[in-house]
């Protein structure tokens, strides 16, 4: 295996999970990603920060892959 290769693995598994224990407990991304995407909508609110350019969700489509739709 070439150190390409092995880089390449070991990214592949560290997108699946599958290089430390996953915890049951922990809740889903898109929960995570619902609860960032509020907390930022309040802060805003409050002009704490400035508002996205260019707001967006990533989503998973019909064919199981990732895509993000812009607002």
């Amino acid at each position: 295996m070439t150190a390409d290769q092995l880089r390449k693995s070991i990214l592949q598994q560290a997108i699946q999970g599958k290089l430390v224990p996953q915890d049951p407990n922990d809740e889903p991304a898109s929960v995570l990603l619902e609860r960032i995407r509020e907390e930022k909508a309040r802060l805003s609110k409050e002009k704490k920060i400035k508002k996205e350019k260019n707001p967006s969700i990533i989503f998973r489509g019909e064919d199981n892959g990732n895509y993000a739709k812009l607002f």
